[in-house]
């Protein structure tokens, strides 16, 4: 691990409020399920899966170190990430006992470390269309994403469309783009993007990457979820998975690539709300 000092985390809670959470005996009812995003996203892109779990379910949408509005670190490090977290649900969320975590792509990374170093935090597990396995930087396309948007003139930017018509050729996906341009944001009279873009390009190998588990297991419940047409998890991976996660469920929705819970939100909410709520 680096010696670099713990981030602290951005978050919001969604959902129905505190005191509705409590019956006649002051007991907790509702579901406490958190949320982490995967790269160059942030917590608020799990809105609509969030409102989905209610009324049944409150939700922590974190911003996960280097993204949103959380603080930026000199490295990518998933057992720091994962402290960190563990740390921002102490102070509160999972003040009262475990949650439910569930996590997509470099954020499922996350969630996996998080239950193999924080077993007492984590209830059950959701990991989305990612694996425990270090998988080389040309797996997927994130490091053709990232020198992409490098490649947007931030000095000569007037407005937020001439990025997108920029980036045009090299990510024909509308949606993709519009993804990736919500971490654009306006600074004085010019642009900047909010998460730690030079970093996270120098660090895309640890990003893709996955640490060595020590021979801890998670022996909890795990739905791993992924997209039929994505190759961010395979059959090969299917023994390094159960190895950590021996009690592992897994579950393909046809027709989505890697952003599963924005491509298919439906059954996404439907799949949560199956492994999560009806217990």
């Amino acid at each position: 691990m680096n010696d670099q000092a713990q981030p602290t985390l951005h978050s919001v809670v969604a959902g129905p409020a505190e005191d509705a959470s409590r019956g006649t005996s002051g007991a907790a009812l509702l579901r406490r399920v958190v949320f982490l995003h995967g790269l160059f996203g942030r917590g608020k892109n799990f809105t609509r899966i969030a409102s989905g779990l209610e009324p049944e379910a409150r939700s922590l949408l974190v911003d996960l170190p280097n993204h949103g509005r959380s603080e930026w670190t000199e490295s990518v490090d998933y057992p720091e990430m994962a402290d960190a977290v563990a740390a921002h649900l102490r102070e509160g969320f999972a003040a009262d006992g475990p949650v439910d975590v569930v996590g997509h792509s470099m954020g499922g990374k996350v969630a996996m470390v998080l239950a193999l170093r924080h077993p007492e935090l984590v209830r059950r597990l959701v990991v989305v269309d990612i694996s425990p396995v270090a998988a080389d930087a040309a797996r997927g396309e994130f490091k053709h994403l990232l020198d992409s948007l490098a490649t947007v003139d931030l000095a000569g930017l007037e407005r937020r469309g001439q990025a997108d018509e920029q980036l045009r050729e090299a990510i024909p996906k509308d949606g993709v783009r519009g993804f990736l341009l919500q971490n654009l944001r306006r600074e004085g009279e010019g642009f900047r993007w909010e998460p730690n873009l030079e970093m996270l390009r120098r660090e895309i190998e640890a990003v893709m990457g996955f640490p060595d588990a020590g021979g801890a297991q998670f022996t909890g419940p795990v739905l791993w979820i992924a997209g039929e047409r994505s190759d961010y998890v395979t059959r090969e991976d299917g023994p390094a998975m159960r190895a950590l996660f021996p009690k592992t469920t897994r579950m393909t929705v046809r027709g989505s690539g890697h952003w599963v819970h924005s491509e298919k939100p439906d059954e996404v909410i439907a799949a949560l709300r199956s492994f999560l709520l009806t217990d």
